[in-house]
Parts: structure tokens; C-alpha cells; sequence
């Protein structure tokens, strides 16, 4: 199973930024052929380019030159959110502390003085797209983890302050089974097999606005409603995921020779979200209607999606039929009429 997150990254664009013709040409003839190089002759021209040019991973930056200077150059990269993070190098013939002073100052990741040796801007270069990428990485593995509301809230603040949802739907998916099949397949084939499995299903939240809130072995919890109050839409969202679910395994299991069957689940009501621990934190979402969720995900059918009776209030019959499957007792909670969902042919997604 591979994980496009770690995933090989290709070859790196350099953006050489010098007002001198000849230093852009022994930088351009000492990188090409580890890079892609981009050239500007201004510092004007280099915020252009990085405007207009989103494949930029780095910038080597003369300080003295006509019009913005280097160092302004690079207090303007900072102030565009969506450079923020561009790693860049000044290589200038300053050479006072005063000078390496101000260059960080301004934003700048590095300073390195003429004359210099070439050995060692290629280290330097290597090392802060090293940084780089790993940070890409991180921030990638931390929007999948969690809500993009709560990462740049945690950015910003160091924090996540609980909030309470009126009106989030929630899903719990339960392979149907599990012990039994499981004994039958390797470690490798099985944990490989959820993966997969669960990468498509984080694949579909993802396009159809719902929030992944965490796995437990063959169970997969899901969240809808935690970035509005539009109880109808959320239910929206989430009834067209859980379809989407059955349809993957269905497919999966068809292409895998492997009968995997499940049970889902989904009720809607007022939860609370908010992080989890510190050192091995988690975003969850936490209530009593979260309980009643997983009670009626527990009371399902296999191969079908089963709501509450207040989630099937939700729900458009334009968009979606819904079948009673009469009164049932659901362990805790006490009774509660339960209906299936189907999602009508006449709807397009």
C-alpha cells in the first residue's frame, strides 16, 4: 500500500534573483543540472514571478539591487500568506553582522556572503529544501488528522478551543464480521486491505465535505455539521458519503475476492469538539447523540445505511428515499424508529 504523503517529490525549482547578468550565469551554470532554475534581474521581477509561478521551491537572493532591495523583497514574500513559508537564501557580497542581522529580520532563511564556495551554497540550498518538504509533509499529515478550521487554529494559537455544534450528523461504519474473516488472512493482507479501503474512504469525505474523525481497527467514525449550522446540508453531505461507502466496499470486495460486508450508522444532534491530549493528540467529537450514533450503527442492517429518525427528518426526498424498519430498542438509549437510505437515481453526485 503506498501513501501519497511520503511519496517521492520531483525535481526542485530554484528562482535566482541578481541584477548582474554574469553572477545570474555561474549560479544558472552551477545548479541547472541538479534544479530547474527560474532567473529575475529585480526584485520587483522576483515577486512576479513567485505570484504567478506556484512551483517555486526556493530563492537564492542578491540584497544590492536597483529598486526593492533584497531585504525588502523578502519582507514582502512574507506578508503574501501564500509564500509564507518560501525559503530565502540571500548571497550577497554583505558581509557585516549588522548586515546578516537585518537579512534575518526580514524574513530571510539563510546568508551566505560572496566570494562564496560552491560546495557550500549547494549544502545550504539542500538543507532548506530538505526543511522545507518536511514541513510540507507534516502540514499534510496534520490536515488529514484533523479539521483545515482546527489546524490553522492550532497554528495560529498554539490552541483549540472546544466548541459546541447544535446540530452536527454523525457516522460510524462497522465491518460486519471482522473476527471471523480476519483469522482467515495475513497481517499484511488485511491491515493492507483496511488501508486501502479507508484511504477511499477518507478520499470521499474529503469531496463531500465531511470530516474523518478517527479509526478503531474495522471501524470508521465520521462528522458532518462542524463548519455550519445547516443541519439539512450536513445531512446532505454525510447520507451521500455513507452511499459512497457501500459502493467502494461493494466494489473492493468484488475486485479482492474478499467478502467484506458492514454496518452503518447515523444520527444527528449537538456534540462538543475539541483536541484530545497533548503529546498524542486527537480531534473528537464527544456527546450523547455520539453514543446514540454508534447504537444505531450497532442495531443496522449489512450492506445498508441506517438513520435515526431525526436524521431522516434531514433529509430531502428529492434526494434521498427512506424506509422504516420499524421500532428498535436500541441498547442504553431505548427505542427509536430507524429507516434505510437510498440515495435516488435522479440525483446527479
Amino acid at each position: 500500500m503506498s501513501n501519497p504523503i511520503f511519496a517521492p517529490i520531483g525535481q526542485k525549482t530554484l528562482l535566482l534573483v541578481d541584477d548582474s547578468a554574469e553572477n545570474l550565469q555561474i549560479l544558472s551554470a552551477l545548479l541547472q543540472g541538479e534544479y530547474k532554475v527560474k532567473v529575475a534581474k529585480s526584485g520587483e521581477k522576483a515577486l512576479e514571478i513567485l505570484t504567478s509561478n506556484p512551483e517555486i521551491d526556493l530563492v537564492l537572493m542578491d540584497v544590492l539591487m536597483p529598486g526593492i532591495n533584497g531585504f525588502e523583497a523578502c519582507r514582502a514574500i512574507r506578508a503574501n500568506p501564500g509564500l509564507a513559508g518560501m525559503p530565502v537564501l540571500f548571497l550577497t557580497a554583505l558581509n557585516d553582522a549588522n548586515d546578516e542581522t537585518e537579512g534575518f529580520a526580514a524574513g530571510g532563511s539563510d546568508f551566505i556572503s560572496k566570494p562564496f564556495h560552491p560546495e557550500v551554497v549547494k549544502a545550504r540550498i539542500r538543507l532548506h529544501l530538505a526543511l522545507r518538504e518536511e514541513k510540507q509533509r507534516s502540514d499534510a499529515l496534520l490536515h488529514i488528522l484533523l479539521p483545515d478550521k482546527v489546524v490553522d487554529e492550532l497554528m495560529q494559537h498554539g490552541a483549540y478551543t472546544p466548541v459546541r455544534h447544535p446540530e452536527a450528523c454523525i457516522l460510524f461504519f462497522d465491518m460486519v464480521g471482522f473476527t471471523t474473516l480476519s483469522a482467515n488472512l495475513s497481517p499484511e493482507v488485511l491491515v493492507n486491505a483496511l488501508g486501502d479501503i479507508f484511504t477511499d474512504f477518507d478520499g470521499i469525505c474529503a469531496r463531500r465535505g465531511v470530516t474523518r474523525i478517527k479509526t478503531i481497527g474495522d471501524a470508521y467514525m465520521a462528522c458532518s455539521g462542524l463548519n455550519s449550522d445547516d443541519g439539512s446540508e450536513a445531512a446532505a453531505c454525510i447520507a451521500r458519503a455513507a452511499v459512497d461507502f457501500i459502493e467502494v466496499l461493494k466494489h473492493w470486495s468484488q475486485t479482492h475476492q474478499i467478502p467484506w460486508q458492514c454496518r452503518i450508522g447515523i444520527h444527528t444532534g449537538a456534540v462538543m469538539s475539541g483536541i484530545v491530549g497533548k503529546t498524542r493528540f486527537q480531534f473528537d467529537v464527544m456527546g450523547d447523540h455520539v453514543n446514540i450514533a454508534a447504537r444505531v450503527e450497532s442495531a443496522g442492517i449489512p450492506g445498508e445505511v441506517v438513520v435515526s429518525e431525526e436524521f431522516a427528518a434531514l433529509l430531502s426526498p428529492a434526494d434521498f428515499s427512506c424506509a422504516s424498519l420499524g421500532v428498535r430498542n436500541l441498547k442504553g438509549k431505548g427505542e427509536k424508529e430507524l429507516f434505510t437510505v437510498r440515495r435516488k437515481l435522479t440525483q446527479e453526485n
